[in-house]
């Protein structure tokens, strides 16, 4: 979800007003993907990366997520919602942590929709987490090393029990992985669009969707004719 600083700045306000406008579309995208059948949906929130921002702008970001959370559970409890972290969530502060417990457990019985929230999250500290369960498990003898498969290891990561993305979407021009979901993305097709994340509509999702509908998927292979 890219561009919330530079809307801001592009307005003439302050980054942290493009974070909160950047919550409306995140609001968005979930009535959108609940409408349109969508059963996963998985939104980049903030990165291992981002606590290198300066620290007035973090702060501002760990107080938005409890107020999301406060606002939020309610309706997405309501639309069958269920919300699932992944990342590391040790870092964040106790308040944070208590508010992100706590969204996971109201919306827990959601059947519509599983959202995961990435915060603070790396793929690559997801895969080393994973490596080093399993080597944990292999050490103690529930396997062996020869038994590691990628399904083992596709159960060992945070997003375990979900399929693997359809679909990644970009805003803002970039067009990069930055860090995202590197195992579970091995086949999933990009759409990259410079509309910035705060004026991400309902219709510009349904333009990356109706993209993919187009796109040929083989997965390796050829397509039957």
């Amino acid at each position: 979800m890219d561009g919330n600083g530079r809307w801001a700045a592009q307005h003439g306000l302050e980054r942290f007003e493009g974070h909160i406008r950047g919550v409306e579309s995140v609001r968005r995208a979930i009535q959108a993907a609940t409408r349109h059948g969508v059963r996963y949906l998985t939104l980049y929130a903030f990165s291992t990366e981002n606590w290198g921002r300066p620290a007035a702008e973090v702060d501002a970001l760990m107080e938005l997520f409890c107020k999301s959370v406060i606002n939020e559970t309610p309706e997405l409890a309501a639309q069958g919602v269920r919300v699932r972290i992944i990342g590391d969530k040790s870092r964040f502060p106790e308040k944070v942590k208590h508010h992100l417990d706590q969204i996971e457990n109201r919306t827990a019985t959601g059947k519509r929709l599983t959202l995961q929230l990435a915060l603070n999250y790396s793929s690559r500290s997801e895969i080393v987490h994973a490596m080093q369960g399993l080597a944990r498990r292999a050490a103690a003898g529930i396997f062996s090393p020869e038994e590691i498969s990628e399904q083992t290891v596709s159960e060992a990561l945070y997003t375990a029990g979900c399929p693997d993305p359809d679909l990644l979407i970009r805003t803002s021009g970039e067009q990069r992985l930055s860090n995202f979901l590197m195992w579970q993305l091995a086949y999933t097709e990009f759409y990259f669009t410079p509309v910035p994340w705060p004026d991400f509509t309902k219709e510009e999702l349904m333009k990356a969707v109706e993209a993919y509908n187009h796109r040929d998927r083989r997965y390796g292979g050829l397509k039957e004719e």
